[in-house]
């Protein structure tokens, strides 16, 4: 079974740095892709930045600048640097992991999700 496993958030001022680090987990053969999403309260999840398994980025404009995503490579751990924090950064932010080949199948996985707030 895939498990992916975030760490790294908290409680930041404004300004601040966090680093936040999922580990995808399980008999895994290869990741197509591999990323990171947002959840405010009251909104819908939105993409923040994602990297494929040949190095690619894609950044949303609210964080270019700001965030950094590294990794995967045979570990299969993504990294998140996310710089310049900003009180409207304050979500969950969970791991996404797609195209995740096993021994028995395809499939696309979430983490349980890391709160990242952001005071002012």
């Amino acid at each position: 079974q895939v498990q992916l496993v975030e760490s790294g958030g908290g409680l930041v001022q404004a300004g601040g740095s966090l680093r936040l680090s999922c580990a995808a987990s399980g008999s895994i053969v290869s990741i197509n892709v591999m990323g990171w999403y947002r959840q405010a309260p009251g909104k819908q999840r939105e993409l923040v930045a994602v990297i494929t398994s040949g190095g690619n980025t894609n950044y949303a404009d609210s964080v270019k600048g700001r965030f950094t995503i590294s990794g995967y490579n045979a570990k299969n751990t993504v990294y998140l640097q996310m710089n310049s924090l900003k009180p409207e950064d304050t979500a969950v932010y969970y791991c996404n992991a797609q195209g995740v080949r096993t021994v028995t199948r395809w499939a696309d996985y979430w983490g349980q999700g890391t709160q990242v707030t952001v005071s002012s």
